[in-house]
């Protein structure tokens, strides 16, 4: 009887273990089935660029596949049945049925965690929001103020890449912490630089109270004023996991072992930001920098399992993080495997240099995935 591998979600993650495991599992009776809500891949960690103007590549999916013997399904997951092991979906065939399930369905903008968002702020976590946000900017009038709230890297990438886009445009960031604060102290004064460079206010220390049409509420009682507001401050996971009754962490994310199996039902796999798996000194933070090798892993691990073998354990460990600063400068923050900074550091179009030649990497793993290392 034929196997029914079904991996939803065509994300770093999901794309990756389709397309490894239809390459690993293609001698065998199994048959490998993709489900996502849209016929493209989404580069996320360009998104930014897409909001400030650029034109992104276009990727479809069954070109992404070529040559490997998934079933594409473009539907959006409604509902999973792990007694029944089917997936409950908007389109046709409205459900598919699966043996082992890989849920890989990523993370969004948390658009309800402060009242306002959702009704009068802007999100850059998605290609159409994204869209939208470089839609409105086109009508946008020189003085307009943009704020960008969160200093996280999506925070800083959309807020340099905004004020290079847009010089006749005020941008300023808000944040709870301080911006990069989790950066070595070269990278925290490079960044700063790059900020006094393009004129980017800031607000450190200051929590968002409410959005409202004329900008922002803060908790020391300030109001700001902005004619765009952008929000990245967080992000979230689909509730689908939590209720169809999978163990899920206080984010929702899924609860896996250190095979990327659910704790609580062994039939089902999390990889992704949707699954908060073991990682050196810690636990997989949400990051294409993990997506990418957890999908490559997961393929091996349940290749290893339909053929009776023990899989290694998952190994996250980290080395750097690319942060673009506009198109003509960046910081490449080297880490330990925990994540944590150390001094060593890339800057301006070095940094760029790096993380574009690590972007294409990625993207010829994804249409290429070998053994994972």
């Amino acid at each position: 009887m034929t196997h029914r591998l079904v991996v939803l979600g065509a994300g770093y993650a999901g794309l990756g273990a389709a397309r490894r495991a239809a390459r690993r599992l293609r001698r065998t009776d199994v048959e490998v089935t993709l489900i996502n809500a849209t016929d493209r891949f989404v580069e996320r960690i360009r998104l930014h660029q897409l909001a400030a103007g650029q034109a992104l590549r276009d990727r479809p999916l069954r070109t992404m596949l070529d040559g490997a013997d998934v079933k594409l399904v473009v539907a959006r997951v409604t509902a999973i049945d792990v007694d029944a092991r089917i997936v409950r979906l908007d389109a046709e065939p409205y459900t598919v049925g699966y043996d082992t399930l890989v849920y890989a369905l990523g993370s969004g903008a948390d658009v309800s965690c402060v009242p306002g968002v959702r009704q009068h702020a802007f999100t850059i976590a998605e290609a159409a929001q994204a869209q939208r946000l470089r839609s409105h900017l086109l009508g946008a009038s020189a003085g307009d103020v943009v704020t960008v709230v969160g200093g996280g890297l999506t925070g800083i990438e959309a807020a340099t890449e905004l004020a290079e886009a847009y010089p006749g445009l005020r941008i300023e960031l808000v944040t709870s912490d301080a911006v990069g604060g989790w950066l070595s102290p070269p990278a925290r004064r490079h960044l700063g630089r790059a900020f006094d460079r393009m004129g980017i206010g800031v607000h450190q220390g200051v929590q968002v109270e409410m959005v409202s049409a004329a900008g922002l509420r803060l908790d020391d009682g300030r109001d700001l004023d902005a004619e765009v507001v952008v929000w990245t401050a967080g992000f979230r996971v689909s509730a689908l996991a939590d209720r169809a009754g999978l163990a899920v962490d206080g984010r929702g994310r899924m609860i896996v072992d250190e095979t990327c199996r659910s704790v609580s039902h062994p039939q089902v796999y999390g990889i992704g930001d949707a699954a908060a798996a073991p990682a050196f000194g810690g636990e997989t933070r949400m990051s294409c920098q993990t997506g990418l090798p957890m999908g490559l892993y997961v393929a091996d691990a349940i290749a290893a399992v339909l053929d009776g073998r023990t899989p290694r354990s998952l190994r996250i460990r980290y080395v750097w993080q690319n942060i673009s600063l506009g198109r003509r400068d960046g910081i490449t923050q080297f880490t330990r495997a925990d994540d944590t900074p150390i001094d060593a550091v890339l800057t301006g179009r070095t940094a760029i240099a790096f993380k574009e030649a690590i972007s294409r990497s990625t993207m010829h793993r994804l249409r290429h995935p070998g053994p994972v290392r």
